[in-house]
This record gives structure tokens, C-alpha cells and sequence, in this order.
């Protein structure tokens, strides 16, 4: 009898428990440091007095580590590029992709290191060359050296995230390195660029950065994710109305460098190199209407060869969402 009472007793408290979780009106975001409007939304806490959620903003140095954080349960939301996305959505992970917070365009570059002798892809065969693995300038570096006709393994392509790209650089450790900003401003001054993910991209490899989330949570949390995206959109109309006018004293530099540790003096020109999609374009068939999708395919295919990922699934528009930006809008 006591026995039955106690297991009586745990289940209520759990229940009891279960139920203040889910109403908890909380959230905790991985971002990382790209130089994209989101930073404004950080700033301004628009969404938290819009809400009355308390977001939890978590720093993460890589893509990779956010999909871990999301896998885990420890993170509900978080912005990635769609390489990671692409690994999770290959596993099953429960993640759906909702806005695209950058077509990333020119903002990610191979770069080599003056005097490095590397004038080409071909010139990196028995060169040390960097980048984060699984992000997307992994991708577009291993694609690009495919389409150049470069054996991979003749290249020793490193592991490193931004920081440690930076400080190797500093070094003298790596003759290139492929990379966004804000390590890539500062590598600029002593080195060449060779490709941009927007060249590589034109060739047939796309990328992009996104926002993604679990999709249970979103699921239970449809008004924060509304006025979430709203916010969203309101700082890419800021960035499109005066982005040209900020100088490094503006209060948005301050912020996007605020957010990112980047150089006030390097937002300006690195955010100059992406392009951030309107409402009418996220739910394009460029975007969220198939783009995204089928850069995902291509992507996966890639994954799948370089053992990355077990399988590549049939359709990948099932890790993409249009709901929050339609309802956003009013449709």
C-alpha cells in the first residue's frame, strides 16, 4: 500500500512538473557570430517584450555544435548553415527549418595566405588548408575542389573553428583557409581570395544560413514563433532602409559587433556580402518553397559522400516550414 502511494505521489509531482514545463515561457537560442539583422533583434529584446518569453541567447562557434545542442535538448532554436541542417534532417533530428536568415553570397571566401603559392584550387593540392567541418564553407571548398578536378585527399584540409582559424592564421600555420566573417575581415589584409561561396554556388552548390527549430516546440509555441519571424523581417527592412548609412559609431554597428566580437569598422562591408530574403522571397521556390529544399538534396549527396552521413532521404521538404512566415504575414 505504502509502495503504491509513493508511486502515486512521484507521478503527480511528475506530472505536475511536465505540466509548469510547458508552460514555462522560456526559450534558449544557439547562435553563432555571422553578421546578419538578427543581431538587432537581439539587442532590442523586442521579441522578449512581445511576447514575455525570456530567451536564453547561447554563443556556439560552429553549425555542427548548434545541431549537437539542439539533439540534446539543452537548445530549442538556433541559426545554422544548411550543411549542419542538412546532417541533422539526414539523421531525422526533429528540426524544421523556418527562415532564411542569408543567402550567404559572397560572405564566405577561400582565402590563401600571401606567398603561399596558391593562385587556384588546383594551387592547394599538398597545402594546409582550414575550415569548420560539416559547416558550409566545408561543403563548398570540397565541392569546389571537385569541380576543379582537385583530388581531395591530395589536400590536407584542417578541422578548425573560427577562433582557432584565426589565431593559426596569426601563426603562420595554414597557407588558406575557407571562412565568413569576422575572422575573414581580418585575414583579408595578408591574403588572396581564390573563390567565394557565391562563385561556387552559380556552379551548382548553393548555401545558405537559417533559423531552425525543434519541431514540437515550435509546434506548442506557434504565437512566439510568429512574432518572432515578425522581428525577424522588421531588422532586415532596418538593414535594406539604412544598412549603407551605418558608420562604426551607429548604434546597429555597435550591436552587430556587440553580438559577434567583431571590428565596429569590418560590419559594414561583411554584411555588404550577404543578401537577406524579404517575406515575399523566404516563401519563394528560390526559398522556403523548394530552394532550400533542394539545396538540401545536394548538400546531403555531398554528406553521403564524404561519410558524413548513413543516407540521404528522398524528400527534404519535410525539414522546411512556410506556417510561421504565412501566418507572419497575415496569410
Amino acid at each position: 500500500m505504502t509502495l503504491n502511494k509513493s508511486l502515486v505521489t512521484a507521478a503527480a509531482v511528475w506530472m505536475l512538473a511536465g505540466a509548469a514545463f510547458a508552460q514555462t515561457k522560456e526559450v534558449t537560442f544557439a547562435h553563432q557570430d555571422m553578421l546578419v539583422p538578427l543581431r538587432l533583434v537581439m539587442e532590442s529584446g523586442e521579441v522578449e517584450k512581445a511576447t514575455g518569453y525570456k530567451i536564453n541567447w547561447r554563443m556556439f562557434s560552429g553549425g555542427g555544435d548548434v545541431i549537437r545542442a539542439m539533439a540534446s535538448g539543452d537548445v530549442q532554436m538556433g541559426e545554422t548553415g544548411s550543411s549542419p541542417l542538412t546532417a541533422a534532417a539526414s539523421q531525422g533530428q526533429d528540426i524544421k527549418l523556418f527562415w532564411i536568415s542569408a543567402d550567404i553570397a559572397d560572405a564566405e571566401a577561400l582565402v590563401a595566405r600571401n606567398g603561399s603559392g596558391i593562385n587556384s584550387m588546383k594551387d592547394l593540392v599538398g597545402k594546409k588548408v582550414a575550415t569548420p567541418f560539416v559547416s558550409t564553407a566545408h561543403y563548398q571548398l570540397m565541392a569546389g575542389m571537385k569541380m576543379e578536378g582537385v583530388d581531395t585527399k591530395t589536400v590536407n584540409v584542417m578541422n578548425m573553428r573560427p577562433p582557432e582559424i584565426a589565431a593559426a592564421w596569426e601563426r603562420g600555420d595554414i597557407d588558406a583557409t575557407f571562412i565568413w566573417d569576422p575572422v575573414l575581415s581580418k585575414i583579408k589584409g595578408n591574403g588572396k581570395t581564390i573563390a567565394t561561396s557565391g562563385s561556387i554556388g552559380k556552379k551548382g552548390a548553393p548555401t545558405f544560413e537559417g533559423i531552425v527549430v525543434n519541431g514540437k516546440w515550435a509546434a506548442a509555441n506557434e504565437g512566439f514563433m510568429v512574432a518572432f519571424v515578425k522581428a525577424l523581417n522588421r531588422a532586415n527592412e532596418e538593414y535594406k532602409a539604412s544598412g549603407k548609412t551605418w558608420t562604426p559609431d551607429s548604434p546597429q554597428t555597435k550591436a552587430m559587433a556587440k553580438w559577434t566580437k567583431a571590428d565596429p569598422k569590418d560590419v559594414g562591408p561583411a554584411m555588404a556580402l550577404y543578401t537577406f530574403p524579404t517575406f515575399a522571397e523566404q516563401l519563394s521556390p528560390a526559398w522556403l518553397g523548394g530552394g532550400a529544399a533542394k539545396a538540401m538534396a545536394g548538400t546531403a549527396a555531398f554528406l553521403k559522400e564524404q561519410g558524413r552521413v548513413q543516407e540521404v532521404k528522398p524528400d527534404y521538404g519535410a525539414f522546411v516550414t512556410t506556417t510561421y512566415v504565412q501566418k507572419a504575414m497575415g496569410k
